[in-house]
């Protein structure tokens, strides 16, 4: 079977970033009041700036698949072009229509040729189910080359505007007039931006990335839902989809924000995690000290010290030194943030052949995880 190579990455992120004291000023004021968890959570999460595909007035500037189009067209040049394109293979939790897809909808902007397309939905995984599906395709000589992307387009769903109703309606009930904890500490945590990578089964370029290999793991067979959107949890666990509310509960009710059940979070999301690492780790033969750069996707820096120590738990033991991350400068940009990890650190000048480079990603919609182990050739 072919090899598979990561040989390009590129990323696009919208307009200029955002700081935390700009952040209402572009998401908005809901009920006219500041935020009381903002932060706080901003504080856990030590996140500094961000992007957003707003203009200060909360209009959009791009779309989920211009964000993404705009990443895949710096893949190109006289050596390889849009024409030479055999597969694209997109994921996000953000698209910008129920239909047609995803990847239909980026490849409309490519306007290149008739191409294979894939769309990979669900949260931060989405990318990495991507990813694997290009690895798979050109492992299996399907096609020769695959474009990869992950991108979020996620500060339009969180615009104060979005949550009126609901707000008018707990008045109205003569409620407090603030949303749940669960959809006001997304507001705070989430950006926009796209990330491509162009797989080759030739080591073209410079520092490619051989693709050794990837696993992925599920708990949602035990674990309820914890983050979800377009629909409301129930108090079984169950989530109440969208279709069987009534059109006036979509607004009153705000069933299609972006929400995630803290405690559930809290309770598994580091476990499961280290777990099914230690299990990809044990299953491909490798241990700690088989990984050169650990690039650990984590929605907030609040996590990092937990996830180590579930680490240390299980034997696996990476200095601080070797894991590389970039939310801080680019926020939690979901699907995408594995992937601009991967770009900033293949651009930086910093690798050396040999190196190898341990991805690490989890997805706490229903609990799912993905990892994949590159070296440098």
């Amino acid at each position: 079977m072919p090899e598979v190579y990561i040989t390009r990455c590129e990323k696009y992120l919208p307009n200029e970033p955002v700081s935390n004291d700009e952040m209402e000023s572009f998401l908005g004021l809901i009920n006219d009041s500041v935020s009381k968890a903002r932060r706080i959570i901003l504080r856990n999460n030590k996140i500094t700036s961000r992007y957003y595909a707003l203009d200060k007035n909360g209009n959009p500037t791009h779309s989920n698949a211009l964000l993404t189009n705009n990443a895949i067209k710096q893949l190109f040049d006289e050596n390889f072009t849009s024409q030479d394109v055999e597969l694209l293979s997109c994921g996000t939790s953000t698209p910008d229509h129920l239909l047609p897809s995803h990847a239909a909808m980026v490849h409309g902007l490519m306007k290149n040729k008739s191409v294979e397309l894939n769309s990979s939905s669900g949260v931060c995984n989405a990318g990495m189910n991507a990813l694997k599906f290009g690895f798979l395709s050109v492992k299996s000589g399907n096609t020769n080359n695959a474009i990869c992307t992950g991108s979020e387009r996620v500060s339009s769903w969180m615009l104060a505007d979005k949550f009126e109703n609901e707000i008018e309606n707990l008045k109205r009930l003569e409620e407090q007039p603030i949303i749940a904890f669960k959809k006001d500490f997304l507001r705070w945590m989430l950006s926009d931006g796209a990330a491509a990578f162009l797989l080759e089964n030739k080591p073209n370029g410079e520092n490619p990335l051989k693709i050794e290999w990837m696993e992925a793991f599920s708990y949602a067979y035990e674990l309820e839902a914890c983050m979800y959107a377009g629909g409301d949890k129930l108090e079984n666990g169950e989530i109440k989809p969208w279709s069987d509310y009534k059109s006036n509960d979509w607004l009153e009710k705000s069933v299609f924000s972006i929400k995630q059940d803290v405690k559930v979070l809290d309770q598994y999301i580091l476990v499961k995690g280290a777990e099914s690492m230690k299990a990809a780790m044990d299953k491909n033969k490798i241990n700690a000290t088989d990984i050169t750069y650990f690039l650990p996707h984590v929605s907030s820096h609040y996590f990092v010290a937990g996830l180590n120590k579930e680490l240390l738990e299980r034997g696996v033991d990476i200095p601080f030194d070797r894991w590389f991350m970039n939310l801080d400068k680019v926020g939690n940009v979901g699907s995408a943030s594995i992937y601009l990890m991967v770009e900033e650190l293949k651009n930086s000048n910093k690798l050396k052949k040999g190196d190898t480079i341990m991805l690490s990603v989890p997805e706490s919609g229903r609990f799912s995880y993905s990892y994949a182990y590159l070296t440098v050739c």
